[in-house]
């Protein structure tokens, strides 16, 4: 009796195979694919020489083929305009990132006497980064 499993990619019902120990891709090209990528990006953060010599093929490639990209780009400018809009879209990600409050920001906290303090927060409009409390003592 054959157990049905659920492929993790494209969520299809698969027959389990008894050889497969832990089967999770069902055989489509797509599935297959994507369980390549998965296992060569887990190696890729597991194994340095792995790493290495991908890198090193990577280089002599791309020594081996001088302007290949000039020339995509220059055949391809679907794809070159396409990137230009994703880059510009990284790049404003990263610039929102850099805006990040840290500890240091802030001016040195002032010196209170003992008494009752309520904190009021103020409504930060939309285009400022934070928010402002107000301490107004108790009378």
């Amino acid at each position: 009796m054959s157990e049905t499993l659920q492929c993790v990619h494209c969520g299809k019902p698969i027959k389990a195979n008894p050889r497969v120990k832990n089967q999770r891709y069902c055989s489509d090209k797509e599935c297959r694919r994507a369980r390549r990528r998965k296992w060569q990006r887990e190696k890729l953060l597991s194994d340095p020489d792995y790493k290495a010599n991908q890198r090193d093929c990577q280089r002599k490639w791309h020594e081996a083929h001088p302007g290949y990209y000039r020339d995509y780009r220059q055949r391809h400018p679907q794809s070159r305009e396409r990137n230009r809009l994703l880059q510009r879209y990284r790049n404003s990600r990263r610039r929102t990132r850099q805006k990040v409050a840290t500890m240091d920001a802030f001016p040195p906290a002032p010196v209170l006497t003992p008494a009752l303090y309520y904190l009021l927060p103020v409504i930060a409009q939309m285009d400022t980064s934070a928010q402002k409390v107000i301490i107004i003592p108790a009378a």
